[in-house]
């Protein structure tokens, strides 16, 4: 169902009378708000909509949002109906199945998509017209990783991950992340993201003795994991993946059931951090009368930097292109700037939980660890 900008949006800027000289802008929302992405995926398109609810002056934007559910065949039908008018971006799925699904079809229509996926393997198919505002794994598990290994010193890591493209994903970059830091996994297997039993996995991976245990899984699989961790009075520490950060992820879960539970991820507005940072979150609350999360922040970031390039000058899809594949950006989550293959986010956080709230806490920041940006 094509789905349009809610009324709240409707302010002069994009719906109202303009001048004839304005530079319209139309960039199609094409994310996942129905299925087991649905919260992340609305984060994602809330962050777009911020961004697109205030343009710099003399921009318009449209920005027709259509939910692609979570399958690729979903995803690129709704590519090939956004690409049936004139487009200046795409903001793309952050399911990794999606963005492969979409990158021939881009490639094609040459529409640049910008996206929070944190799939490795979208940005390493030689495709010019994707952008990657969230990072990726070989950014944020080199995090998780040296976090569990260099911080709380642990050796024994048993791995929970995702059996979609993504977990695949993050798997793979975390056995070899804690590989080279010398404390290969003890445990290590794959769950769908359907699942409503989790303990039978968390049992076998208590069973190989662990000192912590490593999640790479999708929101709601990770609130249950962490449900029945703490109910089963698990005594080694968890440290998750970027879904565990999001307040919708935590407000599954008592403040008392996270106590000791970190996280990567890119960034934790509600952790505020700076007068920029406290300020989107306040504009975001207003706005959708919910909790931003990394995923809203890198999409609003990405989206502020492709209405950057059509302020700079850019007229058509390839100038936005150019001026994403050059340029740099300094954004509210990070400095962003692409590695020449898309990846435009270079630095990581860990955030954790004290059981008395669930707002977490920044434990540790890893800036620029690609060493992309100078």
């Amino acid at each position: 169902m094509r789905r349009f900008l809610p009324l709240l949006f409707c302010a002069p800027l994009i719906c109202g009378t303009v001048s004839a000289r304005a530079e319209s802008v139309s960039v199609p929302v094409l994310v996942p708000l129905t299925g087991f992405l649905s919260l992340e995926g609305t984060s994602q398109r809330n962050g777009a909509l911020l961004a697109l609810k205030s343009p710099p002056a003399g921009i318009t934007a449209d920005a027709p949002v259509i939910d692609t559910g979570t399958s690729p065949e979903a995803a690129v039908t709704a590519l090939e109906r956004a690409a049936g008018g004139p487009v200046t971006a795409v903001v793309a799925s952050m399911l990794g199945t999606q963005m492969l699904a979409m990158l021939p079809l881009a490639a094609e229509y040459k529409l640049p998509l910008v996206t929070v996926s944190g799939t490795a393997s979208i940005t390493e198919q030689g495709n010019p017209w994707v952008f990657r505002f969230f990072p990726g794994d070989a950014v944020t598990k080199e995090a998780h990783a040296r976090y569990v290994v260099e911080e709380l010193g642990k050796k024994r890591p048993a791995l929970i991950y995702q059996t979609t493209a993504y977990g695949q994903s993050g798997k793979a970059h975390l056995e070899a992340a804690f590989k080279r830091l010398g404390a290969d996994l003890v445990f290590e297997e794959g769950v769908d993201p359907t699942a409503k039993d989790l303990l039978p996995v968390l049992t076998k991976a208590l069973a190989a003795k662990p000192d912590v245990l490593v999640l790479h899984l999708h929101s709601a699989p990770t609130a249950l994991f962490i449900r029945q961790a703490a109910a089963s009075g698990v005594p080694v520490p968890i440290v998750a993946g970027s879904a565990m950060h999001q307040p919708s992820t935590a407000a599954l879960l008592e403040p008392a059931e996270l106590k000791g539970v970190c996280a990567e991820t890119a960034a934790s507005p509600i952790s505020g951090g700076s007068a920029e940072v406290e300020a989107f979150t306040a504009a975001y609350r207003a706005a959708f009368n919910a909790e931003p999360d990394a995923f809203a922040l890198g999409q609003y970031d990405g989206t502020r930097m492709v209405l950057d390039a059509v302020k700079a000058g850019a007229r058509s899809a390839e100038d936005v292109r150019k001026g994403l594949s050059t340029g740099t950006h300094q954004g509210l989550a990070m400095t962003y700037r692409s590695d020449g293959k898309g990846n435009m986010a270079h630095s990581a956080v860990i955030v954790c939980y004290d059981g008395a709230s669930r707002v977490p806490a920044i434990a540790k920041r890893y800036d620029n660890v690609t060493g992309v940006v100078k």
